[in-house]
């Protein structure tokens, strides 16, 4: 609307009038009532950082202070698209392989603690040698459904041992990494040396740090607040020390190009391709381009992920199927064979 000329009061009280959500329309009649009181847009909107953080109120600073708020606005725009593009990537690239091992892990359970037991107490009834491979399936099985332990005079069965566990582990997972910052950044050190989501949590990573330090720039903040506010995008700590690193090295004189060189963690083509942008006096455009890089480059690492994963796992059930087929249908084969031969 501003870039139609329309006033911003004018602007800021028709997306009030529009707000469907109650709590947006609230929102927006403070900030309408700030703004029309002499506080700028930024003041009025850093005012709710629930739902405005910083680095929106940032971009929108920059517009009020070179004057091109329709500038930071596009900049925003385009950033929040990406943003919600790149989050749904990242939903894909966690929530696939979560369900299908969920899936997986139920079958699994399943057919030991339901279909196995019935199998069983057929082989037993007819009195046969079993092969070790049933004697394995049966082990197993029994695992499954009888008690293992006693808990305050409580049996805990195998089942909600297997069930049990991963909750378990990753409860104390998620607690160590909160009540410790040396085991949180072991753990993400860890993360980025893993065989494939070890290098697409640092893509990811380093996708959203290039976009926001390139909203920023085009936007007219310099590029130390602006790599300042694109390292707040990061969670992985052993990144965030590299992203500190790259601001040390900015601040002490050095180009943009050698920091991000002397960090490690980005690919020697960006690199060349910043260099470029600082020696041609176009950063902004060349960073779209890595930006864009990054981009593509996610995709392709997302699809490798679950290209790997979705084999994976479906050879793991067909193993277990094949083995509880064989263990179950295995001695009755075996003993018709004996019975013909006699």
């Amino acid at each position: 609307m501003q870039s139609a000329g329309v006033p911003m009061l004018d602007a800021l009280s028709d997306i009030r009038d529009g707000a469907e959500n109650d709590q947006m329309r609230d929102i927006m009649s403070e900030i309408h009532r700030d703004v029309r009181d002499g506080s700028s847009l930024s003041e009025a909107m850093d005012k709710h950082p629930k739902v405005f953080k910083p680095l929106y109120i940032s971009l929108i600073k920059a517009g009020e202070d070179t004057g091109d708020l329709t500038m930071s606005y596009k900049q925003l725009e385009r950033y929040l698209k990406w943003l919600d593009e790149m989050q749904s990537k990242i939903r894909k690239a966690t929530r696939y392989p979560m369900i299908v091992s969920t899936v997986v892990l139920g079958t699994i359970v399943f057919m030991m603690s339901v279909v196995v037991p019935q199998i069983v107490g057929f082989l037993k009834y007819l009195d046969i040698e079993l092969p070790w491979f049933s004697v394995w399936l049966i082990a197993t099985s029994n695992f499954f459904i009888q008690p293992q332990f006693h808990i305050l005079g409580l049996p805990i069965y195998g089942t909600f041992i297997v069930l049990g566990v991963p909750v378990i582990l990753a409860t104390v997972f998620i607690l160590s990494r909160r009540l410790s910052e040396s085991i949180a950044y072991k753990i993400d050190s860890i993360y980025l040396k893993l065989p494939v989501a070890g290098n697409l949590i640092r893509k990811i990573t380093i996708a959203r740090y290039s976009q926001t330090f390139a909203a920023l720039f085009a936007s007219g903040i310099d590029v130390i607040n602006a790599l300042r506010s694109a390292r707040k995008t990061v969670n992985n700590r052993a990144l965030i020390d590299a992203m500190e690193g790259v601001e040390m090295y900015v601040q002490s004189g050095s180009p943009l190009s050698d920091a991000l060189n002397a960090s490690g963690e980005f690919p020697s083509m960006v690199i060349r391709m910043v260099k470029i942008g600082e020696e041609s006096g176009n950063l902004s455009a060349v960073l779209d381009q890595v930006s864009e890089f990054y981009t593509k480059d996610v995709d392709e690492a997302i699809d490798g992920l679950i290209e790997l994963i979705q084999p994976t796992l479906t050879l793991i059930l067909a193993l277990v199927i094949v083995w509880i087929a064989a263990g179950s249908l295995g001695p009755i084969y075996i003993n018709l064979g004996n019975m013909m031969d006699f």
